[in-house]
């Protein structure tokens, strides 16, 4: 079957998704925080942005290759860490991995993810990143640094935006807990997808392997929305930050970045990269989209910036990149290419991505991604 024929952009692919998941799965992919309005101010403030397109340039060789901490990426764009990604789909950080292996771009595996970084090892690319949720034990950090390490990952991620758990109330109102646990009512929304519910049969529901190590404590009576981390990690500071950069011997990137005064502190200390981000709406109802704080950020600092947030496509991709962007990740949307066609979804997304890429250089005239021009702000249908 020609995939491109039928699921010819990530909005196709999140509507098989849709049908293919039980709707507590779906929730937890899909679902922000509060009525879900920064999730929706993201797509709205990456919509604001236009280019004006260029004519006359004859034939054009597109390069969509990019530099990033030393390292030449063919592609643009990678895989964002999403927690419990084995929910999804089994074997979701495995195919997620290979995938990136088989395109070269980064792929980021979630410390609260469904395998753990011993798992990855055989799968992994060269270009491997681990996230990191902050452990408050010392040698809790140390262990799991040493395991990522040990694993193949070469780029660290501290995730600063989520120092409590977020209510994400359309995750509750459907019924999931962490660990999940198939209640009646769960169990009869599984059984309308049976794709799902044999994998999930084949290799058992999900875990958070990488801690279950170092869990001791009963998990009984945590919120909904929290898991066993929460049990494991603190609120990181200053000093958290700094001896992180001084214990990892490969990139280290902040991701969760929304301030332009933060940004300044961070490039002070000697952090490698920035991640822009408000966590694609799930945190925080009351964040600004994320796209309107990138050029604020760009404007402070010359490190390597990353971007996460609302991005479904190549147009978007280009947004972010003509706006001070050097890089970009995508979170949900491989999940939705997972969910809609299995271990062929991945891969299949990042072709759809390439393809949007050259074909909206194309209509800009522009065969290099340090020639976009200048975005302009637009309203619905002017330019």
């Amino acid at each position: 079957m020609d995939l491109h024929a039928h699921y010819p952009s990530l909005h196709d692919l999140k509507i098989r998704a849709k049908r293919r998941l039980p709707k507590f799965v779906w929730d937890y992919l899909d679902s922000g925080t509060g009525i879900e309005a920064a999730k929706a101010r993201n797509r709205n403030g990456l919509d604001a942005w236009g280019f004006v397109p260029s004519i006359l340039h004859g034939p054009l060789d597109v390069d969509l290759g990019i530099d990033l901490f030393g390292t030449r990426c063919p592609l643009p764009f990678g895989m964002a860490p999403v927690g419990m990604s084995g929910l999804i789909w089994p074997d979701a950080e495995g195919h997620l991995a290979r995938a990136a292996a088989t395109a070269d771009i980064p792929y980021t595996l979630s410390t609260v993810a469904s395998q753990s970084p011993e798992d990855l090892a055989p799968h992994l690319g060269s270009n491997a990143w681990f996230q990191l949720y902050p452990p408050k034990d010392p040698d809790i950090r140390q262990d799991l640094l040493d395991r990522a390490r040990a694993a193949g990952f070469k780029t660290l991620v501290l995730t600063v935006d989520v120092p409590v758990a977020s209510r994400r109330e359309r995750q509750v109102r459907s019924g999931l807990t962490q660990p999940p646990r198939l209640t009646p009512r769960l169990m009869a929304q599984v059984a309308l997808r049976p794709g799902w519910a044999l994998g999930m049969a084949r290799r058992g529901m999900p875990n958070m392997r990488t801690l279950d190590k170092y869990i001791t404590q009963d998990l009984s009576g945590l919120p909904p929305t929290a898991h066993i981390g929460y049990l494991l990690r603190t609120s990181p500071d200053w000093g958290y930050v700094e001896w992180l950069r001084d214990h990892w011997d490969g990139p280290f990137v902040i991701k969760g970045v929304m301030r332009p005064e933060d940004a300044e502190a961070l490039d002070r200390i000697g952090i490698d990269g920035l991640w822009v981000s408000n966590h694609a709406g799930r945190q925080f109802d009351g964040s600004p989209a994320a796209i309107d704080a990138l050029p604020l950020i760009r404007a402070v600092t010359k490190r390597p910036i990353v971007f996460d947030s609302g991005i479904e496509g190549g147009l978007d991709i280009l947004r972010a990149l003509a706006l001070g962007a050097d890089f970009i990740m995508l979170g949900r949307a491989y999940h939705y290419a997972l969910a809609a066609l299995g271990p062929h979804g991945p891969t299949h997304l990042t072709e759809i991505l390439q393809r949007d890429l050259e074909a909206n250089m194309g209509q800009m005239g522009c065969s290099v991604l340090t020639a976009l021009p200048t975005p302009i702000r637009v309203t619905p249908g002017h330019l």
